[in-house]
């Protein structure tokens, strides 16, 4: 197991454990968190791509919800997947659970519209975030490896042989 999956797999375990112990931020688990997770982790993402994709999911969660608090009924839900599947292709954001997030409020039924996508935004940024600090670390580690595989490369070099 990489570190990253392992890291992938405790924040989603922090965020879980947050939404059963505090009523309030019960809407911060949510399932396309998982299919984030295992999309950021997976692959190899400028820093750029990673924000753009959250913010995309933000904006995503925003219209769901507004169209969900609407009251529209099926046209609220079929406006959602147009607009979001629109969002998708002209910002070319290659990251389909932001469909998958835009559809949350249908089935999560938030009272408030700030609900879900605060809940959306302030996960997929923690996730982000952590991933970042995944990915330096294991640079610095390498970093201190190649530098320690040198250091005694030099010594060995200087040391007689007998």
């Amino acid at each position: 197991m990489d570190i990253k999956s392992l890291a992938v797999c405790l924040y989603l375990l922090l965020v879980y454990w947050l939404s059963l112990h505090f009523p309030s931020l019960k809407s911060l688990f949510y399932p396309t968190l998982g299919a984030f997770s295992y999309l950021f982790a997976s692959r190899s993402f400028a820093i750029k791509d990673l924000v753009r994709m959250t913010v995309g999911a933000g904006a995503a969660s925003m219209i769901g919800t507004g169209l969900y608090i609407a009251q529209i009924g099926l046209m609220g839900f079929m406006l959602t997947v147009l607009t979001t599947f629109f969002l998708i292709k002209r910002f070319h954001l290659n990251a389909p659970p932001i469909l998958a997030v835009s559809l949350v409020p249908y089935f999560a039924q938030p009272q408030h519209f700030w609900t879900t996508p605060i809940a959306v935004l302030a996960t997929l940024a923690g996730l982000v975030v952590m991933l970042l600090a995944v990915q330096m670390f294991c640079a610095l580690y390498a970093r201190l490896r190649s530098n320690a595989a040198d250091a005694a490369a030099k010594e060995g070099a200087r040391t007689p042989a007998p």
